[in-house]
């Protein structure tokens, strides 16, 4: 999710369901280490809990950007060993390290020493040629080994020789099963499965084999399914009980934002999904597209798209489909 769950994201998201983990985009160690903390790391407070996701091979670079993180509030530290882009791979971490298990472990012990907060992993099934039920196995056994927290496991495999990342997305087949079997060897282990998963529906049907559900590009894409996790899975109202009153209560941050000197389109462009299928989608997409990308773009292009989109109970069924 590079370059797209950032702050203006993950602010946003949260005006949805005040129960579901946001994480962070990945950011290197090196980034944290030597780069701009305060626009790398920054995040509201209302956004919690929130994790930062951590790439990264050396332990004890790791260790140092984890206490950075922890010290900074975030609610847990999650090492990528699932990312397959060609630089990341360079880095030498992301899915390469499936290929390295004893040093995944070996990194989520020094983070571990480093922090009180939870040290997660996020992996996939394997790598090129290597057998899903080996690869996995075998670095489940060392991060647990570790002390990990959790284990997010992207039910497909990773093919760093052949595929570009949009590929390793959808085509390498999905294996559920691998992961409800992880579980089942580890019962002790906090096992959440992600990959490919469309709405709460399959979520419920996946949490009677796991212990927790990660969705990514569905969440981001059609923001509208967000609304209906406090209310379904935790027995809670959401945070607002319709799509347009997420875009009023996002009103006020893009305008103290803007004072700031953030561009409007860099909030607006998380929230083109969010009347996904609705009547008026298009004209709200397309204005946004169009406006919002001009120099002084200001919170008036915002509400001007918001009122091309009719007014109508409709906007509720998103959050009962979800």
């Amino acid at each position: 999710m590079m370059e797209w769950t950032d702050r203006h994201c993950r602010y946003f998201h949260r005006l949805l369901t005040r129960r579901a983990r946001l994480y962070t985009e990945m950011i290197t160690t090196g980034a944290v280490l030597f780069g701009d903390r305060v626009r790398l790391l920054a995040f509201d407070p209302s956004e919690q809990p929130v994790a930062v996701q951590l790439g990264g091979a050396d332990p004890n670079a790791l260790a140092r950007a984890a206490r950075i993180c922890a010290d900074l509030g975030f609610a847990e530290v999650n090492l990528n060993v699932g990312c397959p882009s060609d630089r990341v791979q360079g880095g030498r971490f992301g899915a390469c390290l499936m290929a390295e298990p004893v040093l995944v472990g070996e990194c989520v012990a020094a983070m571990k020493a480093a922090v009180r907060v939870p040290v997660t992993v996020k992996c996939r099934l394997g790598i090129d040629e290597q057998d899903p039920e080996e690869a996995l196995g075998k670095l489940t056994r060392e991060v647990e080994g570790a002390g990990v927290d959790a284990l997010i496991v992207h039910a497909r495999k990773a093919w760093l020789k052949g595929l570009s990342p949009r590929e390793n997305r959808e085509v390498p087949p999905l294996d559920y099963q691998r992961v409800y079997r992880l579980k089942r060897a580890h019962p002790g282990l906090t096992v959440i499965l992600n990959g490919g998963i469309a709405g709460l529906d399959q979520t419920f049907e996946h949490l009677g084999f796991v212990d927790g559900v990660m969705m990514g590009r569905t969440a981001y894409r059609e923001p509208w399914r967000l609304l209906g996790v406090d209310p379904r899975l935790f027995g809670e109202p959401a945070p607002v009980n319709s799509p347009r009153a997420a875009i009023v209560a996002f009103l006020p941050y893009v305008e103290r934002e803007l004072a700031r000197g953030t561009r409007l389109h860099a909030m607006t462009r998380h929230v083109l999904g969010l009347f996904h299928a609705m009547p008026g989608a298009r004209a709200f997409r397309r204005h946004l597209a169009v406006h919002g990308v001009k120099p002084g773009a200001d919170v008036m292009v915002l509400s001007e798209a918001l009122a091309l989109l009719p007014n109508c109970p409709s906007e509720l069924t998103h959050s009962a489909a979800a």
